[in-house]
């Protein structure tokens, strides 16, 4: 083991703990905590103690020290004692760790500990602290008198797991026999239907640990809150905080308040800069209240899909007379409004941001790992994931997390709104079988103390939009009282503007809104409550399995305005099966021919065991694996499973939107990810490779979007946005399996309401030719002037009461394609620009849309390089990092089948072509990145993960051009390749 770095506290502010721990069971060491932080320190990662992961759990330690097998791997988990046969002592850990700090005169150290699982005993150079019960509450303890004389420091934590960790049925079940449930916990760690069991329940300091130095006086909990006037041009920044004095003086303080925007350029504008007095008695807590900011016409923050996300960054600092600066807080705030309510025209909740209308279309959020294993990267690519599918809301379950302040931050970012639920949840809180907890957990003072703790720390995140209290069941009266109590809206923010009135100004009365504990954000009393589902708390919410397509555009589908859960399938591709079971596990299901007609599939133990859910439905839906022709091999399989996830979820979503306003308000899709390598509803795997499902959603959730509707055969034009459409016109061609084109219309001059999906014209094709059996049809929404690409939408289609099994022969066409790319390189990051051309025929150069030139939006850390010169990619480059190192550098690919690779100079592009002698579609590419080997061993997974891609699995017509972004991080010493695979393109072509 390397010498674990010290942490050096010096000076006001944070310091992080998130290295340099050790870790052991308690039962192994004999010594107590005052002898491990005093006379005794562990020394090393000797035994009995090892490496801990902090933040993180002990199951989580136990795996990096590999003590334990990988739980998500195939069966390993079963090989791994449970807590229940084990007893609380086996996952009983002690935590140790160093750091030097050596406090001047009135200077305070205080150690905080953000969320640990479920209670500890801390001890400090022999001093002993307790942290009270309760996974969802922070603990804060001021050890200034109690640091070694010499700036010499150390700590011990002996963390204990939940007090009721249940045990798991041999049937499983939800939330196991839901004694998880008496405490105040995650409940999934007893397993659900698409989760096994987590052995030690989350056990461990799972959060951030850290040490503050302040001065005399400390800044606690500030609160930001913004109301809005005159159609949003006059605008106010309310802001109260606590102050608490821990010297034995007056405290004079001097209290600010900044507020300041980023502009290009890295410079930074100060939009309000405000000090106040206060005077604070010796030993004292009190509660200041800044005399509001005002602000003209600022910008506003906005979801995915409606706008910028525009924050501003608020500092608050105290300084005292005598001393200086003695504390200071800094968050990134967005100024918008949320609002909600029941919609009379469809019973469903509606929600407006900025008195704007938005339709809901997200998902369901479990939480990042099973193992606790959360950080900042993996925040960001999981929330920029979310953004990328155009999803505009995220529901935090009840049975997971509250979820953690880096989540909110780049949902802030990316523009997601959250839905966050308490802990409770009806399969463990008196809806589940067996049934217990009919009260909810044993302790309901800790409930309140956990929840209000948790408002406090999320309040003044611009994503969080409402809280809800429990996923499928309301908590215990008493508890249900109290949290509407303490979540009840401060009246500006009662006033529902269902009509677009002006507001009146705040009354001089009422109390200033950031007062409140929150004040601002609705609360629900359960997730199928209140314009949720039926909103009486029925089982109306789902389904949860394989649907026919079309079924999702049918008006008797589903009879309520907002759905909270609809799920479906979810396999990976076969890399990441491979990747995740050993060999045993790919044995794809056996296809078992029923009496009725229909197929059941039968897979392995492995699959089982990680929850697969089949693509077929016995007596209700036929295998849509199937339709494709009985897959032959592991590869086969989950090819065509990527065809059913691409046209189930876009069919959903579309199937919704086709809806809106009319019959719906919003849906939430169950699930968008797995925290462990479940087999079952997610769009994203657990090692971050996206599933064709995710682009399905992509498609399907674009704010203006081009769609078929699949049960009437009309083509639809959905506008989410506040702007009407106009000079528009809709492309749709049909081409077959031989490369003709059989049908061809422009539908020109048309217009879009806001807000609206309008249908504007049935297709002919197939009803009144004689249509092919198996065909593929392209529509494409541009502008009128210049062709540019609005939206574009790629369907294959059988006719009625067919299936797609010719296009198993289809796999043989030759259709060749030029690639060409070129590369920007900053560090370890890469951006490449994919031209994909099908070559296969030239098309009428007169019709652009050919070119697919997209009139595409930017999000927050997204960069267009393509469209800029060398010069000017260079210096986006260095404004965007500060640090220019090789950008615009090109690297060129190899050659692998039928790939033929044109060498260039740098800073010219890459020119790959895959030759072929077929005119015909190039069906279902998709693109992948892969770290270059030359002594590759077989089934070794050599993909670079997570790669974000602007498109994937894609079609191209014949004479098509379509551009693929790709960004990905490389780790050290690593060249990575692209490769290129498709429906009619095997082997993995590498194309850069």
């Amino acid at each position: 083991m390397e010498a674990a770095v010290t942490p050096v506290i010096a000076g006001i502010g944070k310091t992080r703990f998130d290295s340099g721990w050790l870790a052991a069971r308690s039962t192994e060491v004999e010594l107590t905590g005052a002898q491990l932080t005093t006379t005794h320190p562990p020394t090393g990662a000797d035994p009995p103690w090892m490496e801990a992961v902090v933040p993180g759990t002990v199951l989580a330690t136990l795996v990096k020290n590999k003590a334990v097998p990988d739980p998500f791997y195939g069966l390993n988990n079963e090989a791994i004692i449970d807590i229940a046969d084990s007893g609380r002592e086996h996952y009983t850990f002690w935590f140790f760790t160093t750091f030097q700090c050596k406090l001047p005169e009135a200077q305070h150290l205080d150690l905080n500990f953000r969320a640990i699982n479920y209670s500890a005993e801390v001890y400090l150079n022999g001093n002993k602290k307790v942290l009270p019960k309760g996974m969802f509450r922070r603990h804060q303890l001021d050890v200034t008198d109690i640091l070694h004389p010499n700036g010499q420091n150390m700590l011990a934590v002996l963390v204990h797991p939940p007090d009721h960790p249940g045990k798991i049925p041999p049937e499983g079940g939800q939330g196991g026999d839901h004694e998880i449930g008496k405490d105040v916990a995650t409940q999934y760690v007893q397993g659900w239907d698409w989760m096994a069991p987590i052995r030690d329940r989350n056990t461990g300091i799972w959060d951030e640990v850290s040490v503050s130095v302040t001065g005399p006086v400390k800044l606690i909990d500030p609160h930001l809150v913004s109301s809005f006037f005159d159609n949003y041009k006059r605008v106010y920044l309310h802001c109260t905080t606590e102050l608490e004095n821990r010297s034995t003086r007056v405290a004079e303080c001097s209290l600010s308040i900044e507020v300041t925007a980023e502009l290009e350029g890295n410079f930074t504008l100060i939009e309000h800069l405000r000090t106040e007095h206060r005077s604070i008695s010796p030993g004292a807590r009190s509660q200041h209240t800044f005399t509001e900011l005002f602000f003209y016409k600022p910008n506003l923050w906005w979801p995915n899909g409606m706008g910028k996300q525009s924050l501003y960054h608020v500092a608050i600092s105290v300084e005292v007379k005598g001393f200086g600066e003695s504390d200071s807080w800094r968050h990134l705030f967005g100024f918008r409004k949320i609002e909600s309510h029941i919609d009379s025209a469809t019973g469903g909740r509606l929600f407006k941001v900025n008195g704007q209308p938005i339709f809901i279309r997200g998902g369901n959020w479990i939480l990042s790992d099973g193992l606790l294993r959360l950080s900042e990267k993996r925040y960001e690519t999981d929330i920029k994931f979310h953004a990328d599918m155009n999803f505009n809301m995220i529901r935090c379950w009840g049975g997971g997390l509250t979820e953690r302040p880096e989540f909110y931050r780049y949902c802030d970012m990316y523009g997601l709104l959250v839905w966050q639920e308490f802990w409770i949840t009806g399969d463990v809180d008196g809806r589940g079988d067996p049934v217990s907890n009919p009260d909810g957990p044993l302790d309901h003072d800790l409930f309140l103390v956990c929840a209000r703790d948790t408002v406090k720390l999320l309040r003044n995140h611009a994503s969080l939009a409402l809280w809800v209290g429990g996923n499928e069941q309301v908590p215990p009266v008493d508890l249900n009282t109290a949290l509407k109590d303490y979540l009840k809206l401060h009246p500006y923010f009662e006033k529902v503007d269902e009509h677009d009135k002006i507001l009146e100004d705040l009354n001089n009365e009422e109390e200033d809104p950031s007062l409140y504990l929150d004040g601002t954000r609705i609360y629900v009393q359960g997730s199928m409550w209140d314009g949720f589902a039926d909103s009486k708390g029925g089982w109306t919410d789902g389904p949860y399995e394989i649907q026919y397509p079309e079924s999702f555009f049918k008006d008797d589908f589903y009879n309520y305005g907002f759905n909270p859960e609809v799920g479906s399938v979810g396999m990976p591709v076969a890399a990441t099966i491979r990747a995740t079971m050993p060999p045993e596990g790919w044995q794809i299901p056996i296809f078992k021919k029923l009496p009725n007609g229909y197929t059941e599939e039968v897979p392995n133990p492995i699959w089982q065991y990680h929850k697969y859910i089949p693509y077929s439905k016995p007596d209700k839906v036929h295998d849509q694996i199937e339709v494709y022709g009985t897959p032959t091999d592991l590869d086969d399989f989950c090819l065509k499973a990527q065809l059913v996830n691409y046209v189930q979820y876009r069919a959903l979503l579309e199937g919704w939107t086709s809806h809106m306003w009319r019959k719906f308000t919003g849906v939430l899709i169950w699930k968008t990810q797995n925290p462990w390598t479940g087999l079952r509803g997610q769009f994203y795997d657990h090692l971050l490779d996206q599933t064709a499902g995710f682009y399905g959603c992509r498609s399907a959730a674009e704010p203006i979007h081009v769609q078929l509707n699949l049960a009437t055969y009309s083509i639809e034009v959905v506008n989410t946005t506040s702007d009407e459409l106009s000079g528009i016109a809709i492309e749709a061609s049909v081409w077959d399996l031989e490369g003709a084109c059989p049908y061809y219309k422009v539908f020109d001059k048309l217009s879009v309401p806001p807000k609206k999906t309008v249908s504007i014209v049935e297709m002919n094709y197939p009803k009144s030719q004689s249509p092919k059996p198996v065909y593929f049809l392209l529509l494409k929404l541009y502008h009128m002037s210049d062709s540019g690409i609005i939206s574009r939408n790629f369907y294959w289609l059988h006719v009625s009461g067919g299936n797609y099994k010719l296009l198993e022969a289809y796999r043989k066409k030759k259709v060749p394609l030029r690639i060409t790319s070129r590369a920007y390189v900053r560090g370890s990051t890469y951006e490449i620009d994919m031209h994909v051309q099908n070559t296969s025929r030239r098309l009428n150069s007169q019709n652009l849309t050919y070119r697919n030139i997209f009139s595409r939006r930017h999000r927050v850390g997204d960069i267009d390089l393509a469209s800029l010169g060398s010069d000017q990619a260079a210096k986006e480059v260095k404004r965007q990092s500060g640090l220019l190192q090789g950008a615009a550098k090109c690297f060129s690919g190899l050659l692998q089948g039928a790939a033929k690779c044109f060498l260039k100079e740098a800073n010219s592009p890459s020119v790959a072509i895959i030759n072929g002698t077929d005119v015909g579609v190039a069906f279902f590419l998709h693109f992948s990145v892969h770290a270059m080997k030359t002594d590759r061993k077989e089934g070794e997974d050599t993909r670079i993960l997570p790669v974000h891609y602007s498109d994937n699995y894609f079609s191209l017509v014949p004479g098509e051009i379509m551009t693929t972004k790709i960004s990905f991080e490389v780790p050290p010493g690593v060249t990575p390749r692209v490769t290129l695979n498709g429906w009619n393109y095997h082997g993995g072509h590498t194309v850069h």
